[in-house]
């Protein structure tokens, strides 16, 4: 856990909320806590002495943390207030009274640190394409002319009255292929023509040609058409309006006039290629991110996937389904994630809150709505602590295993009634939540979706959740390392909080975690599986034909059954609790074929025999000669050195039959008539 703050303010917003200094006190020891009624205003003197101290502060209030953060810059502050919203989520509420736990709870959560970000650049010099169907796309680069350096495209049915003056170029075509981003866009023109100055009552345009292309660092997409990209909505530099929504328009034009420059976005997923379990020998296993990306900016590179961190837009749905932990999410990682939930967990608990729901939100969409329903509403229920994520898609089940661990009832993640791209990611972490947590005997349905646009029908929701138990004794476990080690451990400590405890639990296709069955009769121990399992699940021992499995090590990705030439191969997605502490298995083993001639071991013997079996009386080779025959018992060096000593001829062949032609079936043909 973080070191709690040394002081802590809080006040009742004039009154408008009960505050439990004392309670706040006891759940964060070691602490000083300043009440207030007015800190912002009539009481800003209190916070102005407490920053000079230097302590480690905390502030209660988001909505004033501007002028507390100018206070403390003319104070000469050395370090920055962290800021907690404890009244829209927890004091203006009809359930106030009790919420005492969960503001201790919300205020321990935010001194928990988290790890710098790193960024990736953009830079945009404000060269910019206007896209549209009719003159409307004229007009807007008119309004856009002056800012940035513009080029107007009209689709080729487009009618435009030629401008008076030619302050940008017009031209005409149909986009067949557009990629990039903000400062790096590239677009394919079909149908390319520039206009005619002497266009007299409509443009006009000269030669067309396909396959034109354009570079911009802006593109303004009034066309009407489809989107130029997937998720177009989350693509920097993008802008694509309804062309008869004049007010939209309006609003990507003056937006449009702001991305000049050089501009940082946070490099949101973190990517090691030698974890990655996409493919091996052009064999592709794992592509759970490339089928969850809405954005397209996860392809295939060989082995692995590559992540263009230009393109992508943060859903986090690939770091919350790969299987190794190759992709993992930066804002924040999951280690730090659980370190937040165990601090808002522990503290509330020890306040002495009972039956704990987390809502994890996002800050655009779910603050709004939380802060709705705290000033139109009812607010939120004392016992509904909510954890602000950049994206809800971005939770994976290790954070869902280690809320249940540390003591919750139940999880539900606020989304839009519409979402801005496809939550088939997040679907499907629910359902494998659901089904591990139905398993180890938690009862009910624990993990949901909230997709809500009003207030009221989030208040709805969450005020009908029924309390249900958590774990007995909730586990107290801090988690660090990468995000595979971390789902691992949460696991693992479900597994010793849960209910009802049992060994194996099935899981869905598609789970991270399972077995594999083999035919062990067809197997013939070739070993194929072992070069291509990424993981080091499946191995080989260098002393004898052995194939060995370690369940806890196996991603499911498939990359052993097809690569398996005799398809003896099967998955079997299931958790196996033991498999963390348990050696591997050997699913196979053999004698090895010794060489005849030297004793050397070279090849599995029945495979050797099986071949030997075949072969003799049956090949031309291999008819008369044992000598031949135990050639196939030997080594590769002594097999070379026989050959030579015997003079061997493998082009010793009985002579075969002349090829017949269509002449020779003709003249057979002639002599049965005769």
């Amino acid at each position: 856990m973080a070191e709690r703050p040394r002081t802590i303010l809080i006040c009742s917003c004039d009154d408008t909320m009960p505050i439990d200094a004392d309670g706040v006190r006891r759940a964060c020891r070691g602490t000083e806590v300043i009440e207030g009624r007015q800190l912002c205003r009539a009481e800003l003197e209190r916070f102005r002495k407490a920053v000079a101290d230097g302590a480690p502060l905390v502030v209660a209030c988001k909505q004033e943390a501007p002028l507390f953060s100018d206070v403390a810059d003319e104070a000469g502050a050395d370090r920055t207030p962290d800021f907690v919203n404890i009244r829209e989520t927890a004091g203006w509420s009809k359930d106030a009274a009790r919420a005492g736990p969960k503001i201790a709870a919300l205020i321990a959560a935010a001194a928990e640190s988290e790890p710098d970000v790193p960024f990736v650049s953009l830079a945009s010099e404000g060269v910019a394409l206007v896209y549209g169907k009719d003159e409307q796309a004229i007009e807007a680069a008119t309004l856009l002319k002056e800012q940035l350096d513009i080029t107007v495209l009209l689709r080729p049915d487009a009618e435009a009255v030629p401008p008076r003056v030619t302050e940008f170029p017009v031209v005409k075509g149909s986009v067949r292929h557009a990629k990039g981003y903000l400062g790096a866009f590239e677009i394919t023109v079909d149908n390319y023509a520039t206009a005619s100055p002497s266009s007299r009552g409509a443009l006009e345009f000269g030669p067309e040609r396909n396959g034109a292309v354009s570079r911009c660092d802006i593109l303004i997409d009034l066309s009407g058409g489809p989107s130029l990209f997937p998720a177009g909505d989350l693509r920097d530099g993008y802008l694509r309006v309804d062309p008869g929504d004049s007010a939209a328009v309006l609003r990507a034009v003056l937006k449009a006039r702001d991305l000049v420059g050089a501009f940082d976005k946070p490099r949101y997923i973190s990517f090691a290629e030698d974890l990655c379990a996409h493919s091996r020998s052009k064999i592709v296993g794992c592509r759970r991110c490339l089928d969850l990306c809405p954005t397209g900016a996860i392809t295939p590179a060989g082995d692995h996937v590559a992540i263009d961190a230009h393109i992508c837009a943060g859903c986090g749905q690939c770091a919350a389904a790969c299987p190794t932990g190759a992709a993992a999410y930066s804002l924040p990682p999951s280690d730090a994630l659980l370190r937040k939930l165990r601090t808002l967990l522990s503290t509330y608990r020890d306040a002495g809150g009972k039956h704990p729901i987390v809502l994890f939100q996002d800050a655009e969409h779910g603050n709004a709505l939380i802060d709705a329903l705290a000033r139109h509403g009812d607010g939120l229920p004392a016992n509904v602590l909510p954890v602000e994520v950049n994206e809800v898609t971005q939770v994976g089940l290790e954070a869902i295993a280690a809320s249940f661990a540390y003591g919750v009832s139940a999880v539900r993640f606020l989304i839009r009634a519409k979402p801005r791209h496809d939550i088939a990611g997040l679907s499907k972490t629910i359902a494998l939540a659901e089904t591990v947590l139905g398993g180890l005997g938690f009862e009910g349905s624990r993990v949901a979706t909230i997709e809500a646009d009003d207030p009221d029908v989030l208040g709805s929701a969450l005020w009908a959740i029924i309390a249900l138990d958590g774990a007995a004794k909730p586990a107290t476990f801090s988690a660090a390392g990468r995000k595979r080690e971390v789902m691992r451990l949460a696991l693992r400590e479900l597994h010793a909080t849960a209910p009802a405890p049992v060994d194996i639990v099935p899981l869905p296709d598609g789970a991270p975690f399972g077995t594999i069955e083999v035919d062990v009769e067809g197997c013939t121990l070739c070993l194929s599986c072992v070069s291509a399992c990424p993981t080091g699940a499946l191995s080989d021992n260098p002393e004898r034909p052995t194939l060995r499995f370690a369940e806890d090590a196996c991603v499911q990705c498939g990359l052993c059954k097809a690569t398996c030439p005799e398809k003896v191969i099967r998955l079997r997605p299931q958790i196996d609790f033991r498999a963390a502490t348990a050696t591997a298995r050997i699913i196979k083993q053999e004698e090895p074929a010794e060489c005849i001639q030297c004793g050397k071991p070279f090849g599995v013997k029945s495979s050797v025999e099986r071949v030997v079996a075949k072969l003799e009386g049956k090949h031309w080779m291999y008819k008369d000669s044992k000598k031949r025959l135990d050639v196939i018992r030997m080594c590769e060096d002594c097999r070379v050195v026989v050959m030579a000593e015997e003079q061997f001829d493998p082009s010793g062949a009985p002579k075969r039959a002349p090829v017949r032609t269509t002449d020779d079936y003709i003249r057979e043909r002639e002599q049965k008539e005769r």
